[in-house]
């Protein structure tokens, strides 16, 4: 849920800002701070994911322990203000140098956020010995 939701934000600003007007960039921006609803639903999916490592903290565990909180600082410290910022930015029709700094600040923020989390389901399987091809 919170990599298809970042990357749909993601994908949204990327394609307004290549192929749409002012208006579909504002209307994006301003959208975006609603999915601020999934911040608890994000702290539960790491409580839980505490709960059932059971205090191990090797191998591909500690990987994804090592992960997450870069991945909470990240939304917390940058993308949750930058998103913020942004809708305010629009909402007062201010396409400056500005407004475009901390929009690239937000999509590195982003694409690093998707990329830390793909990692993390990545290893969601391998943690339990699953594979997609069994060995003949």
């Amino acid at each position: 849920m919170a990599i298809a939701t970042i990357g749909t934000f993601w994908l949204s600003t990327v394609l307004s800002e290549l192929f749409a007007s002012h208006a579909t960039i504002a209307a994006v921006k301003s959208t975006i701070p609603w999915g601020f609803w999934l911040i608890p639903a994000l702290a539960a999916t790491g409580g839980s994911g505490v709960i059932l490592a059971k205090g191990r903290r090797a191998g591909l565990i500690g990987a994804k322990f090592k992960r997450m909180p870069f991945i909470a600082g990240n939304g917390i410290l940058i993308l949750v203000p930058s998103a913020l910022f942004l809708a305010s930015k629009v909402q007062a029709a201010e396409f400056d140098a500005t407004f475009y700094a901390v929009q690239a600040i937000e999509l590195v923020a982003g694409a690093t956020n998707i990329t830390l989390l793909a990692l993390n389901i990545r290893d969601g399987p391998k943690m339990k010995g699953w594979s997609r091809c069994k060995s003949a």
